[in-house]
């Protein structure tokens, strides 16, 4: 039988069929942090269970650590708390952990690829939805609740229902200074937050085909925003010179025969999808979400929407409380809108690949004047260090950016670094929910580059048209 590149990896790691639908799939890494492992490790006490694998488990702090100041320790108590926590059952259990003062700390769904963690073939399971970031790396990889996090420490495994295949093929190219984020938000944009439920997504196509690892993983990473459950990408050549000489890869005596699995994890031709759908790369302009969902975006040249215009009453309800909360008007101009806050980090944006768009942007100028902050975070120690042999930090720190320690940082409000009520953020993070960055904050979605010019102008750009006058 023809199979897709889902079909193949959960056939390969398939222990159990029930007779239920469901089915017990083998974990190959367990990827944890200080949010959700906490209550799974006491399940384990209570129980008196062990660990079935050590060696496939790899733990850091990310959510709740400070960006600055992180030697004066973490002063928020409950944040303090989980970190502690995590640490204390690393220790207890002999675990993989990368302390805060670790080059190898950061956000978890960035250290997982750059360290040869993630690998092509593997299933990969995480106590956060932003697990699918992995799949860039043709690895079957999903965010797990609480509970699934004590059952794979406890037996490896986990019970699930097998999702139905999806394919989207992306034709052409991306023009210059549109990024793999504008792709996946005007994906988004045209298949809705629902449009992949029940389904993995396999990006395919010329232009996933040109696409760097980093961008690979920005598209998968928010391949969860349309619904779905995992999202994938073939195993290519690019894939293989990612994967050389990562610190966990497979070792020299083992790399080829590595290979030779890896270079089967495409989906066959002839194979069955559920579901397909074609996208045009060269139609694509920098996007900027104006709601309170991933879906409510539209390209940078756009108006906001009417709600008096839609003829659906939910859906014109939907759209007035999301323009209410975000204190913006029918058909207003994109570009119209001024911000208070620049984020560029994130799991979604955090690479050096996004640093480098950003600083390419800033280089030569300031950011405005109007902004109250302006902060880049870096994905990981890797990532600032790197970052910081090529000089970027001084292009960020001079036009007005402070530069920070690795973290998930303003992605959420769940550290130092939040908005404040009915502050507005141009943000490289991958939610717009109501409260995502902070209390009553206002966030709008956009790449690393158009974030950098938003940042100059004090409001929404064109960055391909702010480039091309620069």
């Amino acid at each position: 039988m023809k199979e897709t590149l889902y079909d193949k990896i959960w056939n390969e790691h398939l222990v159990h069929q029930n007779t239920d639908g469901s089915a017990l799939v083998y974990i190959d890494r367990h990827l944890i942090h200080e949010v959700t492992s906490p209550q799974a490790f006491d399940g384990l006490d209570i129980e008196k269970r062990k660990i079935w694998n050590k060696d496939s488990i790899f733990a850091v702090s990310d959510h709740n650590v400070p960006t600055k100041n992180r030697s004066s320790g973490i002063s928020d108590k409950i944040s303090k708390l989980q970190v502690d926590t995590l640490t204390k059952n690393c220790q207890k259990h002999n675990i993989n952990y990368f302390d805060l003062n670790h080059i190898n700390q950061g956000i978890v769904h960035v250290i997982g690829p750059e360290l040869g963690i993630t690998q092509p073939g593997m299933t990969l399971v995480c106590g956060d939805s932003h697990t699918s970031t992995h799949g860039a790396l043709a690895s079957l990889a999903f965010g797990i609740g609480t509970s699934d996090v004590e059952h794979v420490l406890a037996t490896q495994c986990i019970n699930l229902k097998k999702e139905k295949n999806f394919r989207i093929n992306i034709s052409g190219r991306l023009e210059d200074h549109i990024s793999s984020k504008d792709l996946i938000l005007h994906i988004i944009g045209v298949i809705g937050t629902s449009g992949g439920t029940g389904y993995t997504i396999e990006f395919a196509g010329e232009c996933i085909n040109n696409m760097s690892i980093e961008s690979r993983m920005t598209m998968c990473n928010m391949s969860i925003e349309a619904g779905a459950k995992s999202g994938l990408i073939a195993f290519d050549e690019i894939t293989y010179n990612y994967m050389l000489n990562k610190t966990y890869a497979p070792s020299e005596k083992y790399f080829d025969n590595a290979v030779k699995y890896w270079e089967s994890l495409i989906s066959d031709v002839g194979a069955k999808f559920d579901k397909e759908i074609s996208i045009d790369a060269s139609d694509i302009l920098p996007q900027v979400t104006w709601g309170t969902s991933p879906e409510m975006t539209t390209n940078i040249d756009g108006k906001l929407p009417d709600p008096d215009e839609e003829s659906d009453v939910n859906k014109k309800e939907y759209i007035k409380r999301a323009l209410a909360y975000m204190d913006l008007k029918p058909k207003q101009e994109i570009q119209s809108i001024a911000i208070d806050k620049v984020f560029i980090g994130s799991c979604t944006n955090s690479r050096i690949e996004d640093l480098r768009q950003a600083a390419r942007v800033l280089k030569g100028n300031k950011i405005n004047k109007t902004l109250k902050q302006a902060i880049a975070v870096p994905g990981s120690g890797h990532v600032k260090k790197q970052a910081e042999d090529e000089g970027l930090d001084k292009i960020f720190i001079k036009s007005g950016f402070e530069w920070r320690d690795p973290g998930c940082s303003m992605c959420l409000g769940m550290n130092d670094d939040s908005l404040l009520p009915y502050e507005r953020c141009a943000s490289t993070s991958n939610r717009n929910f109501e409260g995502r960055q902070g209390d009553k904050g206002r966030t709008h979605l956009v790449s690393p580059s158009m974030a950098a010019a938003a940042a100059i102008k004090g409001h929404f750009c064109n960055v391909v048209d702010f480039l091309n006058e620069k």
